[in-house]
């Protein structure tokens, strides 16, 4: 698997290296076009190459003429199935979040949720002529007392040397956050796992994208969403998010309905708008005519209005009643990776400079 991934890769990495030379020759191809339309002589650059390219474009039809990009190649196949989606959050999230990704998993119909929990480490000991690697669930740093085994154990940590001759499962009181495996020997590598491991994960398990949420002291403020195998890779900053836990007459909000939704995208015009509102589109699938549920992804100075309807028609096909549902939040879009959100080397599409002047005056995404 990991062979095929590396493959894989390359071979996008290489189509994507020819975009290059195949814009120039789209362009080369547009100008001798445009010379023997208005009835003018060949450029002077490209009189040595005039008689290959026109026997290139005599056999070149609507669809062949126009270059294809990377970006055509990330969702090539997007139609021929619905997507996969795994939403998760940052580690140790605190109860609002874990409350609004529970809400987000029924925004995207597809998703399913797991949770971060806290640290995860690798560590290995060196025992004599041995090295043991454990996966260590909990990490912890100031413990006076563990449980192992049903044996109170006390704790000795002394230059990274750890005291305790069993091989089992720790546990220990509330109060504690984290805790150490401990063996006799001396800690010779300590390694945390990073999300690398939950992006391979998913590729193998035919996934098509994972979304991750961020928090900053118990409110949501970052969204991103990672395309999979290869990318894109979107950051969004989170605002005003209002959840349904938070509005307490929860009979007028009514249940959360999981069939595919109507979307509606608004002012996403520019060609960043596009890009923007294709890596959006692309998190649900096709809906059916006949579905009352609506989502709406509104733009207005680059900050994307979340909305979440459902509608009726007490009184007709002409009398048409929305009721919000929820959650509500809005997004900002300030960065864009080709790739996924694991590789750090990853080129960047577009990134938002805030800190330059003709920033506030420009509007990137839309009208």
């Amino acid at each position: 698997m990991l062979r095929r991934n590396i493959r894989l890769r390359r071979e996008y990495l290489y189509r994507k290296s020819l975009e290059g030379k195949e814009r120039l020759l789209y362009e080369k191809k547009r100008k001798i076009k445009e010379a023997l339309a208005e009835g003018k002589p060949i450029p002077t650059e490209l009189r040595n190459e005039e008689a290959a390219l026109r026997q290139e474009i005599d056999l070149e039809d609507e669809n062949t003429a126009i270059p294809r990009s990377h970006i055509d190649d990330e969702y090539a196949k997007a139609t021929e199935r619905d997507p996969k989606i795994l939403l998760t959050t940052s580690r140790d999230p605190s109860a609002p979040l874990t409350q609004f990704v529970k809400e987000l998993k029924f925004v995207f119909p597809n998703a399913e949720r797991i949770n971060r929990g806290g640290q995860v480490f690798y560590a290995a000991w060196e025992i004599g002529s041995y090295t043991l690697v454990l996966e260590l669930k909990f990490v912890v740093l100031n413990a006076e007392r563990i449980n192992c085994g049903g044996q109170v154990v006390k704790k000795c940590v002394v230059n990274r040397t750890c005291c305790m001759g069993v091989n089992r499962k720790l546990s220990f009181g509330k109060g504690y956050k984290s805790m150490y495996y401990m063996l006799y020997g001396k800690i010779v590598h300590f390694n945390m796992l990073v999300i690398s491991e939950i992006i391979e994960s998913c590729r193998a398990h035919d996934y098509t994208d994972v979304i991750l949420v961020h928090e900053h002291r118990g409110v949501p403020d970052g969204l991103v969403i990672c395309h999979l195998p290869f990318g894109p890779t979107a950051y969004f900053e989170l605002l005003n998010v209002v959840t349904r836990h938070d509005i307490k007459d929860k009979k007028a909000i009514g249940t959360m309905p999981e069939a595919p939704p109507h979307l509606i995208l608004n002012n996403f015009k520019s060609k960043l708008g596009e890009r923007t509102a294709n890596i959006l589109k692309h998190l649900f699938p096709m809906p059916k005519p006949d579905t009352k549920r609506i989502i709406t992804f509104a733009n207005q100075s680059d900050y994307i209005s979340f909305r979440h309807h459902i509608y009726e028609k007490h009184g007709g096909p002409k009398s048409v009643e929305l009721k919000e549902i929820g959650p509500r939040f809005e997004m900002r879009l300030y960065q864009i990776k080709l790739g996924t959100v694991d590789q750090t080397e990853a080129q960047n599409e577009w990134v938002l400079r805030p800190y330059m002047n003709t920033t506030k005056k420009q509007k990137f995404i839309g009208d």
